[in-house]
């Protein structure tokens, strides 16, 4: 018996090779990481008395943050641009850098919407939001008879 391995890509007979290049190209990791949209990663958990939301978003400031709240839809956005300018002997270079992204959360009709706290320190940034009284766990002791 012969084992035969077919080939299941279509076969461009006038131009072999020709999707090779195109795929090495756009596959490249420089490409890829250009491309690709950079969104920090996000913790989101759950007290007794409180929703948690960290954001993992090293080298930006405080100023950089926006955070809207709009029914209950809670925003996070950052519009960064820089400007690095270069003047040396023979030539002059300057870059510019634009980088941006939105994190949207939809908050609970438990959260008390009037007590959020946020803080950004050490590349995380921390939002609290304070549950609704009557949302709390009530806890307490049953008395077995």
């Amino acid at each position: 018996m012969t084992l035969v391995k077919f080939n299941n890509k279509p076969n461009n007979a006038l131009l072999p090779g020709f999707n090779d290049v195109f795929d090495s190209i756009f596959n490249d990791t420089f490409f890829n990481d250009k491309m690709v949209s950079r969104v920090p990663a996000a913790n989101v958990s759950e007290t007794e008395n409180n929703y948690h939301i960290e954001l993992a978003a090293p080298g930006l400031k405080k100023e950089d943050f926006k955070l809207n709240l709009e029914r209950n839809i809670l925003s996070i956005s950052v519009e960064q641009a820089t400007d690095h300018h270069d003047n040396q002997k023979n030539y002059n270079r300057r870059e510019f850098s634009y980088s941006s992204f939105v994190r949207t959360f939809t908050v609970p009709e438990s959260a008390d919407i009037n007590n959020i706290d946020a803080c950004y320190a050490d590349g995380i940034l921390r939002i609290d939001i304070a549950k609704r009284e009557e949302a709390k766990a009530m806890r307490r002791q049953i008395e077995i008879k």
